[in-house]
């Protein structure tokens, strides 16, 4: 029997999801299918509209070995459990003669725990001595999440949290769900046999395509305890997040509040030496963080240095203590022991880490106005660690809208361990770049802005030419408006601004749920949304709603942020140029996907508006402009404002 070709899979996939054939979305999927076949490294630019998903899901269907797909956003994966798989797999079953298992897997977190639900979270001082269904009032919210929660438990197939709606506090989750450190284990567990998260692994070890997200993805290659199964091809979609969310995974941190919440819990299961050591050691280490300045520790100091000494040899003897409860009257030992033992090895991982110290790690102070003190510890890289980890056993298809920055490929590679494309011997991973390019005519549909005639921004301070020409911009744009701000409190100042000008509804990010401002965005043409940094890459408005998008400045870094400052010295003192390679890599991802915003279907129309003179006049302009899509491109204020009026008027006699 002749195997179907990949253009007659392709065709079925896309008509069975309702799309349209795209150009790139054959030369995508074509590529994917060599990758896989050679067992090489693939990064793909899709631009939105390719419907990238099918030009990756196709081959890799067709293939038959085991694949995980892992993404970035709840979105995405969503999109592709509930409608793009199920849909492909029924329309290439009678091509391919098999219909292909898939599955969703996640964190343990994500799941309710049947233990926790029926037994009640194990009691600390903080938690209060209560049964929490009995003593969490059900007239208040948490009571009534929780007894609906209870209710839900009896109902749902998969225990996942997403499947909740609607959904719960993160206050209200934590009661009735255990991380993986804190979990007694399905063979000890008197749940184990219903439980969510095991039935989950288990119908993943079972499927042929497993979709993830890019956390899960970090612990099971950083931890070494495997929690996916194995698998011959990995596809990572959202790329462009990949490296932000291996740093989040790879980060440790302690606070005066874990710690203290590590003694309460471990205090009724060791003797009371062991006990009494950790409590000094957590209280000499709540006085130090009273008095810790933000910022980076290049050296530790002396104090810092044996107050983590005293914290770490007192949790491993706490850890090695934990065996025999001190106290008979404890409740459901087994689940008190395991919470109390996973509060403490975090303490002592994290201070292990620092005190032995590694020139690869970076460890700095943060202060929260809410939370107060922490200590931190990141890699100063995570490179390395995805070369060896990610690429070394497996074929690797990345892909986003956004991974081409520049021009080319190489910062986004050199980020994920793969040296320039081409270079390289046999220790190095061989890969390819290539830019499928996007369905949308972006000369034609999208004007690029730039405020030329603007003060340059500085690091404080109100920036009142800079709300003029907002005003002015939103105005000849009827609304219609998507502010990008570099910092919220800059969101903050225009939209309290702005209100007072215009009178255009401004939504502002944080007082509503970002699901409900999108919606009250995209429902009235008038409308501004201002806000920060999740807006950049989550917003998705085609249409009239969305017809200009605003910077207002370049994204850089923050100077002050340790990880990031870490970064762009270490590489010049390699030799190379720290500023490009880190903070204008940063800014041109975040750019590029702000940018993204404006075009989502080939009828829409707008400005990409960047209130920084400095896209236009510094020497790395042409490096940021050159990451965005290809828009046509001035810096004439008069242009731009009758090309707004006249795209508003359109939209008016077509009556949205």
């Amino acid at each position: 029997m002749t195997k179907p070709s990949l253009p007659d899979l392709l065709h079925a996939a896309v008509t069975a999801v309702g799309g349209v054939e795209r150009p790139g979305q054959v030369t995508m999927a074509e590529a994917v299918a060599e990758a896989i076949d050679d067992d090489s490294h693939l990064l793909v630019q899709a631009g939105t509209g390719t419907g990238k998903s099918l030009g990756y899901l196709v081959p890799a269907l067709a293939h038959g070995e085991r694949v995980v797909v892992a993404t970035a956003t709840l979105a995405l994966q969503r999109q592709l459990v509930e409608r793009d798989l199920p849909r492909t797999v029924e329309a290439l079953h009678p091509l391919l003669r098999r219909r292909p298992e898939f599955a969703m897997l996640k964190g343990r977190s994500n799941y309710l725990c049947l233990h926790r639900l029926h037994e009640g979270v194990p009691q600390d001082d903080e938690d209060g001595l209560f049964d929490q269904f009995e003593a969490a009032a059900p007239t208040s919210k948490l009571g009534q999440d929780l007894l609906r929660m209870r209710d839900w438990a009896d109902e749902t197939e998969t225990g996942d949290r997403d499947d909740l709606t609607p959904g719960v506090s993160d206050r209200a989750w934590s009661q009735v769900s255990v991380s993986s450190r804190e979990c007694l284990g399905a063979s000890k567990c008197a749940y184990g046999a219903e439980c969510f998260a095991e039935m989950a692994r288990e119908r993943a070890k079972l499927a042929d395509v497993v979709v993830t997200n890019h956390a899960l993805l970090a612990i099971d290659a950083i931890e070494g305890a495997p929690v996916l199964p194995q698998h011959e091809v990995l596809i990572v979609d959202e790329a462009h997040e990949l490296v932000s969310r291996v740093t989040g995974v790879a980060t440790g941190e302690l606070t005066p509040g874990q710690v203290n919440r590590a003694v309460r819990r471990a205090a009724k299961l060791v003797d009371e030496k062991a006990a009494d050591a950790l409590q000094t050691a957590a209280e000499t280490f709540e006085r130090l963080m009273e008095l810790a300045l933000p910022g980076r520790l290049e050296e530790i100091p002396e104090d810092l240095g044996y107050a983590l000494m005293a914290l770490r040899d007192a949790a491993r003897t706490v850890i090695t203590a934990i065996g025999s409860t001190r106290d008979k009257s404890v409740q459901d030992e087994d689940a008190v022991r395991k919470q109390a033992l996973a509060a403490v090895e975090s303490v002592h991982a994290v201070a292990e880490r620092i005190t032995h110290g590694s020139e690869y790690d970076v460890v700095w102070y943060e202060r929260h106005d809410r939370f107060g003190a922490s200590l931190r510890v990141a890699p100063l890289s995570v490179s390395g660690l995805l070369r060896e980890k990610l690429f070394a056993e497996r074929s690797v298809v990345l892909t986003s809208a956004t991974l081409k920055l520049g021009g080319d490929f190489n910062g986004v590679g050199a980020s994920l361990g793969l040296a320039p494309e081409g270079s390289g011997g046999e220790e190095v991973p061989q890969w390819k770049g290539m830019d499928v390019g996007s369905p949308f005519d972006y000369p034609k549909q999208g004007i690029l802005y730039v405020a030329r005639h603007l003060a340059t921004p500085g690091r404080e301070g109100s920036r009142g030419d800079m709300m003029d020409e907002l005003a002015e911009l939103v105005e000849a744009a009827g609304g219609r408006t998507l502010g990008l701000f570099s910092s919220m409190r800059a969101a903050k100042a225009a939209a309290e601004e702005l209100r007072g000008r215009l009178g255009n509804p401004i939504l502002l990010q944080g007082e509503e749920t970002l699901g409900e401002l999108i919606k009250s965005f995209a429902a009235d043409p008038e409308t501004c949304l201002f806000g920060t940094l999740s807006l950049w890459q989550g917003v998705d408005v085609p249409g009239p709603g969305c017809q200009l998008v605003v910077m207002d400045r370049i994204p850089f870094p923050r100077p002050d942020d340790p990880l990031m400052s870490a970064r762009q010295k270490a590489v010049e003192e390699a030799g190379g140029n720290g500023f490009m390679a880190v903070a204008a890599t940063h800014a041109a991802l975040l750019m590029a996907q702000g940018a993204g915003r404006l075009v989502r279907a080939t009828g829409d129309r707008g400005v990409v508006a960047v209130l920084d003179p400095r896209l236009a006049n510094a020497r790395y302009g042409s490096y940021l402009r050159a990451s965005l899509p290809d828009f046509w491109y001035t810096t004439d204020r008069n242009q731009v404002r009758r090309s707004l009026a006249a795209i508003d008027a359109a939209a008016k006699a077509e009556g949205k």
